[in-house]
Order: C-alpha cells, then structure tokens, then sequence
C-alpha cells in the first residue's frame, strides 16, 4: 500500500492522500493505482504536497460528493513496479509471514506484521502458544538474519529478553534491591 485517501479537498473532486512513499510526490512514479482489491484503477494527479498530504485528482472524480466517497480507500501498485531492494533492505510485505526462530533454529512464532511508531520499524510476531504477539525491535541486535528464501528469520527473543526481566537484574522478584 503506497497511501490513503484521507479526505475530500475542495468542491471539484480533489482528494487529501496520505502517502507512505518517501517523498509524497514519488506516489505518482508508480503509475495506476489500485484499490486495495486490484480491481478499480485510480490513477492520481499530483496537484501539490502540504503539510497535512497530498492534494491529488483522480481521473473520473469530478465533484466533492464523488471525492468523499473515497475516503479511507487504500491505494495500492503492483510488486513489478517497485525497485528491487538493496542487501539487508527488506519490504515490509516480504517480512510478513516470515517465521520467527530463535538462536538455537526453533521456531516460536510469526511475523503477523512490521510497525513502525517513529522510533523505528517494530516486528509484530504471533507467538505460536496461544496467540499472543510481541514486538521486536527490527535492529541487527534483535534480528541477525533473515532468509528470505527459506522462509524464515532469527530472533534473539526469547533468550535475550529473559535476561531483561527485572527479577533477574535484581535477585528480587519485584526488582527492589
């Protein structure tokens, strides 16, 4: 998903889309967009870039009352029209998925899904007993490696995150020293 229609924008069918492409004028170089079905096309005119999103046209919205009908509308472009990404540069759809090993090759999870908070991208992996999730910071420290082709990443929860419990840094169950 490269951005959201967020709102109407003025009476002649301009919308507000919030992008998700580094630059929110890059949306355009995707060519036609799609709903988040494939199945409606909604190629974009980049009227200009504002503090609060996009302003945008969108070929065959001529009015407010159509503009507004939009609203919440995912817009989505083909995996074909991305670039390749870099070594050690992951899209967030091809983590998704991926299953979660720790430091020994056993497996305890999913990831269910990448987050980003603004301190940096989260993995969001459902755990294998019971469904419950965690999130891991995606850094080196956390996830030594991911292999893409097997299907699977390392994680170093949850060895690592035992030995940051607070009984364990202090001997007493309630961390009071």
């Amino acid at each position: 998903m490269l951005g959201r229609v967020v709102a109407a924008h003025g009476v002649r069918g301009d919308v507000l889309v919030k992008t998700f492409t580094g630059d929110p004028a890059d949306i355009s170089q995707y060519g036609a967009l799609t709903d988040a079905s494939g199945g409606r096309p909604l190629e974009l005119s980049v009227r200009r870039v504002t503090a609060k999103g996009l302003i945008a046209g969108i070929r065959g919205v001529g009015d407010r009352t159509a503009a507004e009908a939009l609203k919440g509308e995912e817009l989505w472009a083909d995996r074909e029209c991305f670039p390749s990404a870099e070594e050690d540069e992951f899209y967030y759809v091809d983590l998704i998925g991926l299953e979660a090993v720790d430091l020994s090759g056993a497996p305890f999870g999913k990831v269910a899904n990448v987050v980003n908070y603004g301190a940096g991208d989260l993995l969001e992996i459902a755990l294998l007993d019971g469904g419950q999730r965690e999130l891991v910071p995606f850094k080196l420290d956390y996830v030594p490696d991911v292999d893409l082709g097997a299907g699977r990443l390392v994680v170093t929860w949850p060895l690592q995150f035992e030995s940051l419990r607070p009984e364990d840094a202090s001997g007493d169950e309630n961390g009071a020293e």
